[in-house]
């Protein structure tokens, strides 16, 4: 059995890669918590450990053969627009610690969550080669962006030295059950659904124009995304995009919601709050040839199970 540790386990992405990986008998699945408490997983062992505290990281580094990189600092538009340095010196630290831990220690995969927060808009489907270092990122995602860039490029030097093969991986805007869904930190869809569910007068607000398109992935396809790559890839490294391949404007998203919950909601428009006029949507034929990949939940398939899950767990 291969030992897998999983990073940031307590969160969304984390959680539900956690709870996947725990199914199968030919892993060992070892989970990272810090500040949220642990939960009820068969077959999963609990470590906790702050991972910007390098006495730390090697503890929990040691012994294992796989690393899924999924604890970060993040947050929702809000923060992005007023406080966009949280998402930087936390994520810059943590990440460092860990990479040069899982070299040190000859991890033999190392698996990162980056996103697609550095693509340019464009109304056109983007590759992996669409952004270079040349190319001017959006000035609210300029933090965040080249925090993601640093730790991308951290993990092709690396993966040049031979030890451990590393997997990055550009994701578009997921969702799904274990998201974040109070109004202060939640993405798009975890905030449009909790107006969604919690609207008493029978309106929601959305911020700006709603204009925007956004690539939209449920959560259970980049978990299956990532168990390909664990099974699948050979070479020492891959940056690979992950998306529906498909953008959806935060208008037609926030009336999939209000119809996937059964309510009677109107919409109104806050044109005092930030809108963010980017399109995006992701090419992801690199995934498929690499390793046979490609999204199979529909957004109405999707948004169903998200809203199942949050009607069961009151997360409001």
């Amino acid at each position: 059995m291969k030992k897998i540790l999983v990073c940031g386990a307590t969160g969304f992405i984390g959680r539900n890669v956690t709870e996947v990986l725990a199914k199968r008998s030919d892993l060992d699945v070892h989970a990272v918590c810090f500040t949220r408490p642990q939960y009820t997983c068969a077959g999963v062992t609990w470590h906790q450990a702050d991972l910007r505290n390098s006495e730390d990281v090697e503890r929990v580094l040691n012994g294992m053969d796989i690393v899924i990189q999924a604890a970060a600092t993040t947050s929702g538009s809000k923060d992005i627009t007023s406080r966009p340095y949280i998402h930087v010196t936390d994520n810059a630290v943590m990440n460092s610690l860990l990479l040069r831990a899982s070299h040190d220690l000859e991890i033999k995969h190392f698996v990162f969550f980056s996103c697609s927060i550095m693509y340019p808009s464009s109304d056109e489907l983007l590759c992996e080669e669409d952004f270079n270092e040349s190319d001017k990122m959006h000035p609210r995602y300029f933090g965040a962006g080249w925090t993601k860039v640093y730790i991308e490029k951290m993990c092709e030097f690396f993966s040049r030295l031979g030890r451990t093969k590393y997997t990055v991986i550009r994701h578009s805007n997921i969702y799904g059950p274990h998201d974040k869904f109070d109004l202060e930190r939640s993405h798009i869809l975890g905030a449009t659904v909790t107006k969604v569910m919690t609207a008493d007068d029978g309106f929601i607000s959305v911020w700006g124009s709603g204009e925007e398109k956004r690539d939209i992935l449920y959560v259970g396809d980049l978990v299956n995304f990532v168990e390909d790559a664990i099974d699948k890839q050979l070479s020492p490294y891959e940056l690979v995009n992950v998306g529906s391949g498909s953008a959806v404007s935060i208008n037609e998203l926030v009336q999939e919601v209000i119809e996937g919950s059964g309510r009677d909601i109107k919409v109104t428009h806050d044109l005092s709050q930030p809108t963010i006029q980017t399109s995006l949507a992701l090419d992801c034929k690199k995934a498929k040839a690499l390793f046979g990949w490609e999204p199979t939940t529909s957004l109405k398939e999707g948004l169903s199970a998200t809203i199942a899950w949050w009607r069961g767990n009151a997360p409001i």
